[in-house]
């Protein structure tokens, strides 16, 4: 599959994530009363598991990790960490400098998730979905 399209389908499973993402965060934030920074763990957790689903299953279905599923699982979450740190660190850092955004956690999480897709994106192209899955 083409780079550009394998791209293009990375920014679809993002933008499922950010949903899940924005969406969880924002209701443990006003439904449940959990401080957006804990909300933020959890929202994350959910929504890097529904990436990785997406992105094995469409992204990179012409390519193999070579690993079992849940080995490729836990491997995704520890990648997806290094764009998750990036992340979080925007994240809080919207939060300081906008501190009206505690009640729309939302707005911080897309400006994070839309820094953090470049490193998600090469850090699972080249370190886990590196291999072409070869056809008889």
């Amino acid at each position: 599959m083409k780079l550009n399209h394998e791209f293009a389908l990375f920014a679809v499973g993002g933008l499922i994530g950010f949903v899940v993402d924005a969406g969880v965060v924002t209701l443990l934030v006003r439904l449940a009363h959990i401080n957006p920074y804990a909300g933020r763990v959890i929202s994350f957790l959910l929504a890097a598991t529904v990436t990785w689903w997406w992105n094995r299953s469409h992204t990179f279905a012409a390519r193999h990790s070579g690993r079992t599923v849940f080995s490729e699982w836990l491997h995704w979450m520890a990648l997806m960490s290094g764009g998750a740190a990036v992340n979080y660190a925007v994240y809080v850092a919207c939060l300081i400098e906008f501190p009206s955004w505690h009640q729309w956690p939302a707005l911080a999480v897309a400006v994070g998730s839309v820094l953090a897709a470049l490193v998600n994106f090469v850090s699972a192209r080249t370190l886990l979905f590196r291999r072409s899955k070869t056809h008889p």
